[in-house]
């Protein structure tokens, strides 16, 4: 029996939880060890991990409600929404990253015990990769805009925290205190970027981008095909809302042709649309051929 999309994505949701719990007490202990302020770096920003794998968990649960009197059109923009929260969160971590950095570079210090700080926060970058690459291949399935968003996340945190662990080792064995403090510097920019990219994309989303100039070519083909008996069709426009994609355009018919014919024509089309975009919404409007503006998709 498969299991339903929204029960997969919030057991997802729920680890993605408990490992950025665990992988959040691993830095802190690392941290704790050395006192190296690049290591602070990351285990402040796995804490913004933690809430944004809370965000995520709650995001999911609400897009799986059914839509209703007030939603309409469902609840899956929420994930967006979670994904919004998390991008800003990532970029309030670059910005407390910075503050230490400051602070650490006017007093910079040798990190204590880096063998067994470096071989801790090493266990706890191994446990991001993992499961940032589990759930970068299980989001693609779900189509769930939050869990792919976490799992971006995870792997900035995954590339920083590589750069982190080299880093400090060369501190601790060349002596240069100021590579410390340098290094937490370029974590934060690099967090930065994420949380900047991640805001965009978000935002994107809840502003009801169109779809990819290449999927809405297949979109015009799919169509073009499927449309026999048909004159034209236009005024296409797509959007995406979560896991789902909306269509809506206009279907030019003869004017003698029945009711039930070009009903016909509009299952048929829906149906191999359907088929290609999972998830596709589609609303289709009929006119007479009096209505065609020759232009739009020409029907093949």
């Amino acid at each position: 029996m498969v299991e339903p999309r929204h029960s997969s994505a919030a057991r997802l949701a729920a680890g993605s939880v408990a490992v950025a719990v665990a992988v959040l007490a691993l830095k802190a202990i690392a941290w704790w060890v050395t006192g190296s302020v690049a290591l602070y770096a990351d285990a402040l920003e796995s804490i913004v991990n933690v809430a944004a794998a809370l965000a995520v968990l709650l995001a999911v649960r609400l897009s799986a409600l059914p839509a209703d009197a007030n939603h309409p059109y469902g609840h899956s923009k929420a994930e967006y929404l979670s994904a919004v929260l998390e991008g800003a969160l990532i970029i309030v971590a670059a910005l407390l990253i910075l503050h230490e950095t400051w602070a650490a570079y006017l007093a910079p210090r040798a990190p204590d015990q880096a063998g067994i700080g470096l071989a801790v926060a090493a266990v706890a970058s191994g446990i991001n990769a993992a499961w940032a690459l589990f759930l970068t291949r299980r989001g693609k399935v779900l189509r769930s805009p939050a869990l792919m968003a976490d799992a971006r996340h995870l792997w900035s945190d995954v590339v920083t925290s590589v750069g982190v662990l080299a880093g400090v080792g060369l501190v601790a064995l060349t002596g240069i205190l100021w590579l410390d403090p340098l290094l937490a510097a370029l974590t934060a920019v690099n967090i930065l970027f994420s949380g900047g990219k991640l805001l965009r994309e978000s935002v994107g989303g809840l502003m009801d981008e169109a779809v990819p100039p290449a999927t809405l070519e297949r979109i015009r083909r799919i169509v073009a095909e499927q449309a026999s008996g048909a004159i034209e069709a236009h005024d296409l426009r797509s959007r995406h809302a979560g896991r789902h994609t909306f269509l809506e355009f206009h279907l030019v018919v003869p004017g003698d042709m029945s009711v039930r014919e070009s009903h016909e024509i509009c299952d048929r089309i829906e149906a191999a649309l359907k088929a290609e975009l999972e998830g596709a919404i589609i609303t289709i409007h009929v006119e007479p051929e009096a209505k065609a503006k020759q232009q739009g998709v020409p029907v093949l």
